[in-house]
């Protein structure tokens, strides 16, 4: 990708102004990250209905992607492209 158009891209969304294309990106990902969250924890319902064992690795590595996609998928999900927006940030104050 030329770096113009991903400098353009970038100035584009920090603005806040409404692209679609990056509308239908950012929440398409979010789509999938929900879709992610719901495979581990399809996945985890599973190693349920095992016998009583300890927790290994790979559930505890499934048990975080289920909580890590819940939480990004519903934010690009429904902030969208806004999640990139710039904020502005106030001087130092006080401590100037």
């Amino acid at each position: 990708m030329n770096r113009a158009v991903y400098r353009t891209a970038l100035q584009r969304i920090g603005t806040g102004e409404r692209w679609w294309a990056a509308e239908i990106a950012v929440r398409s990902a979010g789509m999938a990250l929900l879709g992610g969250c719901l495979a581990s924890a399809a996945a985890l319902h599973r190693s349920l209905q095992q016998p009583s064992h300890p927790l290994t690795t790979p559930e505890f590595a499934l048990a975080a992607l289920a909580v890590l996609g819940w939480w990004f998928g519903w934010a690009a999900l429904i902030e969208g492209p806004g999640l990139f927006r710039l904020v502005p940030v106030p001087g130092r104050g006080w401590m100037a």
